[in-house]
């Protein structure tokens, strides 16, 4: 019998088939080697592998582990609390600011850190989601990223 998971897996596979179609639509331009439809095209081929490896995994699945564990309601909430506090500061606060308070609050709430060493490993997590995402998008796609208006950067 198929699960959540497999259902989940199915029609994520199938929209990211969906969208993938139809992306040929996209237009190719002529002189610049990499198009519109490049990037997410890639992005929707990871998806449908992962949605078909989900959707295999629950298929071929031979023994069942005991149910769904409880929903901490409670830590969804403040997720999106975080998350929803974020893309509020961050034209005050910049991308960079913005970016290493969010991510390093959000992995602190989700799995709290104990001692000295979980502190330093949350904040080199933070750090450098922070410089990987800046420089792919700053740097690699010449994407420009809000800049604070408190901060300046």
């Amino acid at each position: 019998m198929i699960t959540r998971d497999g259902v989940a897996g199915l029609v994520c596979l199938a929209g990211s088939l969906l969208l993938l179609w139809m992306s040929r639509e996209l237009p190719q331009p002529a002189l610049v080697p990499i198009g519109p439809a490049f990037y997410p095209r890639i992005l929707l081929a990871v998806t449908a592998v992962l949605s078909a490896a989900l959707l295999a995994f629950d298929l071929w699945r031979r023994e069942r582990g005991p149910g769904p564990s409880a929903v901490n309601y409670r830590l969804v909430l403040l997720a999106f609390a975080i998350f929803t506090a974020y893309v509020f500061l961050l034209p005050a606060l910049g991308y960079r600011v913005g970016t290493l308070l969010f991510v390093g609050v959000l992995q602190a709430t989700l799995e709290p850190p104990r001692g000295a060493r979980g502190f330093t490993l949350v904040a080199a997590v933070a750090l450098g989601t922070m410089l990987a995402t800046y420089y792919v998008f700053e740097g690699y796609l010449n994407v420009l990223l809000p800049r604070g208006r408190l901060t300046g950067f």
